[in-house]
């Protein structure tokens, strides 16, 4: 689908840069991941020669041999940072859109229970709509309301269409959000409180995504992750980038992350390749991309599997992870390639051990999750046992959503004891069990 224009060369970008400075984006062309064939940065939600994803590309010649640090200097902490290689993005746009940067936390009791030395939480719960989500909509977001789109939405199963709906009236846009009918209240209350439109449509997401783009071509809506897809994927860059100027930019051995499109895991890709090519982090294999898609929809994990190029869609997706019933991966190609080309692996857990893994992250860290996030601990642990990640491994894992969006998928297996009822009048005490004291953490009295 055509649309307006922007041209290679931006005066304005995203990012509050301090005095009001704007950090000029090096975007260059939209470039085809199958055939190579490129195209001026559009709207364009595939190839326009062989309608295969389209992928931002990038002139990264004035980075490389620079120095984060000196770079950075003085920018916010938010996606805004790294303006250079995000989308070019009008300043007045981007800075109603922008977000803070996310929490990569220590987690050494996770790392117990998993049997790995060291573990680190990119903790995404956090954001605004307790999603990931909040990133790659602000950025697409961002783009449809600078290249004068009316209207925008989204095919979604829940995340996105919060991130979309809270994002659109950052930027004063109407906002319909596409979604199979049956979500539950706790995924879709956001979108009414922020005003969006829910557009319910009868199958599983991949049917409500066809009628996105059916919207999207008869009404004009800008659908950010449809016909604004290679520019609403750029913003999941942002969380590999916080995370590598967190760690001081030595890469972990590992990345483990959720799969659904395989959009965040592709994206993850492209920004351990440019961060390379600009000489932030060094060359050389790693870190492993672990990718985890629940059992019941697992088309990538599948064909990860069994040695296969193709991708088997799954029609009718069984699992209690929602937000990555996504059965046709729209950059599943893209993820699987990447997921070999760094020497990683993907895998599908159960539900009983997205669960368990839920569960051990809350007992353990004090971080709720939905069942997204939960198959990416359930993966780490299941790899640990295979031996595939090592005990001495250094691993990230994403949480890219809050438990709170989606408690009654957990709430099929009750965790937790019984409360304990007492007496008003003569409560008997002498149920509280009370343990030991624990012991003090870093010396602390």
């Amino acid at each position: 689908m055509g649309g307006s224009t922007v041209e290679p060369v931006v005066r304005e970008s995203v990012g509050s840069a301090p005095g009001n400075l704007a950090i000029a984006s090096l975007a260059r062309t939209l470039r085809c991941v199958e055939c190579g064939h490129e195209t001026r940065l559009e709207v364009h939600q595939s190839c326009p020669a062989c309608l295969g994803p389209l992928a931002v590309t990038y002139d990264l010649s004035t980075l490389r041999g620079s120095v984060p640090s000196d770079r950075l200097s003085g920018r916010p902490r938010s996606i805004g940072r790294f303006a250079e290689l995000l989308p070019p993005l009008s300043l007045p746009w981007s800075a109603r859109l922008d977000l803070e940067t996310t929490p990569l936390r220590p987690a050494p009791r996770l790392a117990e229970w998993l049997g790995v030395e060291t573990v680190w939480l990119k903790d995404d719960t956090v954001l605004p709509t307790g999603s990931f989500k909040d990133r790659p909509a602000s950025v697409a977001v961002a783009f449809a309301a600078a290249q004068g789109h009316r209207a925008v939405g989204c095919a979604s199963t829940g995340n996105l269409a919060a991130a979309t709906a809270r994002a659109a009236v950052r930027a004063s846009l109407p906002c319909f959000v596409f979604v199979p009918a049956g979500l539950p209240d706790s995924k879709l209350d956001p979108v009414r409180q922020f005003g969006g439109q829910i557009v319910e449509v009868e199958g599983p997401y991949d049917v409500a995504n066809r009628v996105a783009n059916l919207a999207a071509e008869a009404a004009g809506i800008g659908v950010v992750n449809i016909t604004l897809r290679p520019y609403y994927t750029e913003g999941s860059k942002t969380l590999a980038l916080e995370t590598f100027e967190a760690l001081g930019w030595n890469p972990p051995d590992a990345i483990a992350l959720p799969l659904g499109s395989g959009a965040l895991l592709a994206a993850t890709e492209r920004a351990i390749s440019q961060l390379r090519e600009i000489g932030w982090i060094p060359s050389g294999p790693g870190p492993a991309l672990l990718g985890s898609q629940p059992d019941g929809c697992a088309p990538i994990a599948d064909a990860f599997d069994a040695g296969s190029d193709e991708i088997v869609p799954v029609e009718h997706p069984r699992t209690i992870a929602e937000s990555l019933a996504i059965g046709d991966p729209g950059s599943g190609y893209e993820a699987l390639r990447a997921i070999r080309a760094s020497r990683g692996a993907a895998d599908s857990p159960t539900s009983e051990e997205v669960i368990a893994a839920i569960r051990a992250l809350a007992r353990t860290e004090g971080i709720w999750v939905e069942p997204a996030a939960g198959t990416v601990i359930a993966t780490l642990r299941r790899l640990r046992e295979a031996g595939t990640v090592r005990r001495q491994d250094r691993v990230v894992a994403f949480l890219t959503g809050a438990g709170w969006k989606i408690s009654h998928a957990v709430a099929l297996s009750r965790v937790g004891s019984a409360p304990i009822h007492l007496d008003p009048v003569h409560p008997d005490l002498s149920q509280l069990h009370v343990g030991p004291r624990p012991e003090a953490l870093g010396g602390a009295e």
